[in-house]
């Protein structure tokens, strides 16, 4: 009886060994837990201690990170991207993310075993951990299964502290683009560190675009979701083209804080257009309305920057004007009219001087202004402005008549056409409110 006993305490022994090594690596990948390693410094302690290459993937089976004991990091990405069209393993990944173990993929068709790990940040599977056997031998599979799986958990951790991390950085981010736009800076000294650390040069003039997506088909609930998927767009199209641009998601807004290095070759409005034109082919009910505020260059100067842009947005929108890029320059006597902080000022103006024309609930009044503005247009023509409005040349005469006859205003008088011209930007600016 004294051999079996033997064997049994030889056994014995071994497990002993095995348990104090799989305790003494448990220690080592929780202290990488708590330390500022990266998911790569798991991947190599897990790899060098089972002697196998070691990946983690993604839900897409994207190689996230790979390590290997006898092959570069290149080489082991390469093995285990060629891993990933094995038939069974989605099925695999399939089972380990909805039951949260560490499952063993055998070796089918010389293919070598393969222990798949979900990787848990809150109640997310995010990941997987691979660890591929590619030894002669299959010693050590509980082992390695149990490492595999703590190891899972500890990337876990570092995904989780990651996001945490990058969640904090975005709302920085988030918090110092917002100060910028809205020019809530203490002083000018504050300001310039804020657009310092979102990379802002304080060498060349830039531009600040608001681009603005209007839902044409009025898709109700779904118009928020189309909204995300559309300023997703919109900001990945300006990081890609112009990766120093500071972007940032408002609201119903992309705003875009772009250089302009070259005086002589200018690149906001040309690159708001391709924007634009880009956005048309990947959202066939969508038309994004670009706004470009004047030149800046001092930090504090972006606010200002900014307000153009949106204004020139609302303008451009109210005019029945959507899907295009417009310049703050490009708005002629507008430019004046927004420079007044209170529109009802502006809205008063123009009822002052189209007097009972607009007031007394008349239908028609919207008819008699569309057609002086047209009139005006065609520079006091009743015959080109008949053809654009599609009505009779005596239609347009008769209008504008009325016109006359409703607000006592003389269209012969150099003044009063002014006034009359004034009034009709103000309400195509600033709408007639309530």
């Amino acid at each position: 009886m004294a051999a079996p006993r033997m064997a049994e305490t030889g056994e014995i022994g071994r497990e002993n060994v095995a348990l104090r090594r799989l305790v003494a690596v448990y220690r080592h990948l929780s202290s990488l837990a708590v330390q500022d390693d990266g998911i790569e410094a798991v991947i190599e302690l897990i790899a060098e201690r089972v002697d196998a290459t070691v990946a983690v993937v993604d839900d897409k089976l994207t190689v996230l990170a790979a390590a290997s004991p006898s092959a570069s990091t290149d080489e082991a990405a390469r093995l285990v991207g060629e891993r990933m069209v094995h038939p069974r393993l989605a099925q695999v990944l399939g089972v380990a993310g909805r039951t949260r173990r560490a499952l063993r993929l055998p070796d089918v068709e010389e293919a070598a075993p393969v222990v798949v790990a979900p990787v848990l940040v809150g109640d997310e599977v995010p990941a997987y951990l691979m660890t591929l056997d590619e030894t002669a031998e299959r010693t050590g599979e509980d082992l390695r299964l149990l490492l595999t799986e703590h190891a899972a958990t500890i990337c876990g951790v570092i995904l989780g502290r990651e996001r945490v991390v990058a969640a904090a950085a975005t709302q920085v981010r988030y918090d110092l683009v917002e100060g910028l736009l809205s020019g809530t800076g203490g002083d000018a000294e504050e300001v310039l560190r804020w657009a310092r650390h979102l990379g802002y040069d304080t060498e060349c003039d830039h531009r600040v675009i608001c681009l603005v997506y209007d839902d044409e088909q009025g898709l109700g609930g779904e118009s928020a979701e189309l909204g995300s998927r559309v300023a997703a767009a919109v900001e990945r199209f300006f990081t890609t083209h112009a990766p120093e641009a500071i972007t940032a998601v408002r609201d119903a807004e992309v705003v875009v804080v772009l250089g302009e290095p070259d005086p002589e070759a200018p690149r906001a409005e040309r690159l708001a257009r391709d924007c634009l034109r880009r956005m048309r082919e990947l959202f066939r009910t969508v038309a994004v309305t670009a706004g470009i505020g004047a030149t800046c260059r001092a930090p504090t100067e972006i606010a200002r920057s900014y307000g153009e842009a949106r204004r020139t947005v609302e303008v451009t929108r109210r005019m029945g004007r959507t899907g295009v890029a417009v310049s703050f320059e490009d708005l002629g006597i507008h430019r004046l009219l927004l420079q007044v902080a209170d529109p009802e000022q502006l809205r008063q103006f123009a009822r002052e001087v189209f007097g009972g024309l607009t007031t007394g609930g008349r239908g028609n009044a919207a008819d008699y202004l569309t057609t002086l503005g047209c009139y005006f247009r065609a520079n006091n023509s009743p015959q080109r402005a008949s053809q654009v409005l599609h009505v009779h040349p005596n239609t347009v005469t008769y209008r504008v008549r009325r016109v006359e006859e409703l607000t006592s205003l003389d269209f012969g008088s150099y003044r009063d056409r002014l006034l009359a011209q004034v009034a009709l930007e103000i309400l195509d600016a600033v709408g007639e409110g309530r």
